[in-house]
């Protein structure tokens, strides 16, 4: 009977101390070497910062530190996380140095702040690499959460001076002289504050006017004629860039040019140049150079062009006028001596249309004879280039090519600009030009067609 109480005892002591006792589990020894060094990093950044609340401490220097800023920013795929995973760097001495080792992505103390001392090399790379193999991990378990690309953050443009517009500060002073009394200060209507934001448009503009002139005595040995030219022109840019994503250019160039006429009795003078054309282009970025750009020309003249010795008119006002829209590929480069664009537009479009009856040769514009519009579709291929060859030297061009898969039209403008100095310069204008759809006649037997100019003048760039 004894015994039997005796084990009773014995059991009713173990059922109650049973629940007193804690369950232990044993926790991942990498999981907790990461909390923990996340604890003393957060800790280390607080130490630090706690010394700007002491007033009477010179001001610690802020130190940027980023080698953790992969795994705070926006998720993105970095090429080094794989590269990592793939590397054939194993072998059985770095195992056994290694084997029940735990490493944290941050080595320090609780209470140390080394984050802000002298770099080390060796801590750098081996916080990189349990970066990259976290983001690894990352990158398998949340695919669907990877926005970004390496490649695109590469290609981020930083901001200048130029696209910064600072608001001036206004100055407050106090006259020493009055005397001293509490003042209230209104912290929201008192306070200098400096606001700083992107302008991303950038103008420019050239206008130039010029002047040739060649006389020739009556008496001349080999005949001809004297004869003055004046040539004027205006060129207004206004282009918005975020350095980021997207690009909007618009150009307005204007040109008009008049020349003496001896030999026509009808006409005093004719114009060696007449042109009005305004360019949109607006591209989104694809990679790298390469932008996604639907762009857009329209172009005419001012004045009627007339035959010589007759009334006979060959051009007017919107007679042509010409508009191009085209959808394609933009490659781009921007560097210190030139700037390059080439825009391939599989899908181009090209309206002429002639507003004036009483133009001689509608065909010469690629319009039928009786009708006033021509709609032409196929692909252009369209190359800018501005090239400083020297300071006094500039080289302007533009290559079009335009073709319906049954004729063709190809026209090529260059300008060299002889700088003398801020306000005088030396013009010489080519413009070549092609177009099979012409109909030849006795007059024109050539598809190929020819402009040339010299001129100098004043010539001004802002």
């Amino acid at each position: 009977m004894k015994r039997k109480l005796t084990l009773f005892i014995v059991l009713a002591l173990i059922c109650i101390a049973m629940p007193a006792q804690k369950i232990s589990k044993k926790e991942n020894p990498v999981v907790t070497a990461f909390s923990d060094s996340l604890t003393n990093l957060k800790a280390a950044y607080y130490a630090y910062f706690r010394m700007w609340d002491n007033l009477d401490a010179p001001a610690p220097r802020v130190r940027p530190d980023a080698d953790y800023y992969k795994l705070f920013v926006t998720p993105t795929y970095y090429e080094a996380p794989v590269a990592q995973a793939f590397e054939l760097n194993w072998s059985p001495e770095e195992y056994d140095k290694t084997r029940g080792k735990v490493d944290t992505i941050f080595f320090a103390k609780r209470d140390s702040i080394t984050l802000f001392s002298v770099p080390n090399i060796e801590k750098k790379a081996k916080v990189d690499r349990w970066v990259n193999k976290i983001l690894l991990n990352y990158y398998m378990k949340h695919p669907d959460r990877v926005t970004g690309n390496e490649l695109y953050l590469a290609d981020l443009k930083v901001l200048d001076d130029t696209k910064f517009v600072k608001k001036p500060r206004k100055e407050h002073i106090i006259s020493l002289l009055e005397p001293e009394t509490p003042v209230k200060q209104n912290v929201e209507r008192d306070a200098d504050l400096v606001v700083v934001r992107p302008n991303f448009w950038t103008h420019k503009g050239n206008g130039y006017l010029q002047f040739t002139q060649h006389y020739i005595s009556d008496n001349w040995y080999k005949g001809g004629e004297s004869t003055n030219a004046l040539l004027s022109g205006l060129v207004l840019e206004a282009n918005f860039d975020d350095r980021q994503r997207l690009e909007f250019e618009n150009k307005l160039e204007m040109k008009l040019g008049f020349v003496t006429a001896p030999s026509d009795t009808v006409h005093k003078y004719k114009t060696n140049a007449d042109l009005f054309r305004l360019n949109s282009k607006l591209g989104v970025k694809a990679f790298k150079n390469w932008y996604y750009t639907l762009a857009a020309e329209f172009k005419t003249q001012f004045f009627g062009n007339y035959k010589t010795n007759t009334n006979d008119m060959i051009s007017n006002f919107l007679s042509p006028a010409q508009l191009d829209v085209t959808v394609g590929m933009d490659f781009k480069q921007n560097k210190k001596n030139y700037s390059l664009s080439l825009l391939t537009s599989p899908l181009a479009y090209t309206l002429m249309y002639i507003s004036n009856d009483r133009i001689e040769n509608p065909a010469a514009f690629n319009v039928e004879p009786g009708h006033r519009a021509a709609n032409l579709f196929g692909s252009k291929f369209t190359g800018n280039l501005n090239w400083k060859i020297i300071p006094s030297i500039v080289w302007e061009s533009k290559l079009e090519y335009f073709t319906t898969y049954e004729k063709v039209i190809a026209s090529w403008e260059n300008t060299f600009n002889f700088v003398l100095n801020r306000y005088l310069s030396t013009k010489i204008f080519v413009h070549a030009r092609y177009d099979d759809g012409v109909t030849l006649t006795e007059d024109n037997r050539s598809y190929f067609q020819l402009q040339e100019m010299l001129t100098f003048g004043l010539n001004y760039t802002w």
